[in-house]
């Protein structure tokens, strides 16, 4: 069986590396681009342009009243449901394109499961019509309003949904080769589309968490007490990151192996007395 290549960066520690995972190179870091997403939402509505308690009518005119708001969507209490409808197969996001979104959003009331607000449920789809919400409101691409609300302010540079294949990390196959990732780059793309250096993962989640450069955290982060933190999981590659309000902190990224793995390795190195040194 292939190796699991670990790349481990703490408070203290530049970088960890096992089995040629390298800190400048480019990895899938799935759903932690939801945190960049909804940093990018409290950067527009401090702005001024739009607010976080708009309706998704107002943004994406398809969509039907449905009593969801961008905070909702922030929040994962928009009462929709996980995945897409379109979502299946070996790369399950391929089909769901932004046609495939506008025909989602004349349809919104009956695939949520729930009304808004009344139940927490991690949705990837939620992130996707935020995501589009943003787009609408800026005029501008996702990725460029991305750089222009969090990566400039933030001074972080290596974050793209469209790395050079050269600098592309991917987990090793069963012949040496590489495995290929899941397509990504259409209306998911908000929601867990983004590639990163694992330097770059740390680097935001210091500037944003520890030294809050752009102000308190986003709704997207997942807090547990004094930690702060998200994970993201891919077909073939996971991370972790996490913070204390202490300052400590941790990002793992794997490729390969399961994504759980991924996320007990940051809180134990982060609950360890080692985790200054790893």
């Amino acid at each position: 069986m292939p190796r699991t290549p670990t790349c481990v960066l703490t408070d203290t520690s530049p970088a960890r590396v096992d089995d040629g995972h390298g800190v400048d190179r480019f990895v899938e870091i799935g759903s932690f681009t939801k945190v960049l997403t909804g940093t990018a939402l409290m950067r527009m509505a401090a702005a001024g342009l739009l607010d976080v308690d708009d309706p998704v009518e107002r943004w994406l005119p398809a969509t039907p009243r449905t009593g969801i708001t961008l905070r909702h969507l922030a929040e994962h209490t928009s009462g929709l449901p996980r995945l897409p409808p379109l979502t299946n197969g070996r790369d399950p996001y391929a089909a769901f394109d932004a046609c495939a979104l506008r025909r989602l959003l004349g349809r919104l009331d009956r695939v949520a499961v729930r009304s808004p607000g009344q139940q927490e449920e991690y949705s990837n789809l939620g992130y996707a019509v935020l995501g589009a919400a943003l787009v609408a409101a800026a005029g501008v691409a996702y990725e460029e309003l991305l750089a222009e609300h969090v990566l400039r302010p933030l001074d972080v540079h290596e974050v793209t949904a469209r790395p050079d294949t050269g600098r592309r990390l991917l987990a090793p196959g069963l012949l040496g080769g590489e495995r290929r990732p899941w397509t990504m780059g259409g209306a998911i793309l908000p929601a867990g589309g983004l590639w990163a250096t694992p330097r770059a993962v740390a680097e935001l989640l210091v500037r944003l968490v520890i030294e809050r450069r752009l102000g308190d955290p986003a709704p997207s982060w997942q807090r547990a007490g004094v930690l702060h933190w998200h994970n993201g999981a891919t077909r073939h590659a996971s991370v972790f990151a996490g913070a204390m309000a202490d300052g400590r902190w941790v990002v793992v990224h794997r490729l390969g192996g399961r994504s759980n793995r991924t996320d007990r390795m940051g809180i134990d190195l982060l609950r360890s007395d080692d985790s200054r040194s790893a």
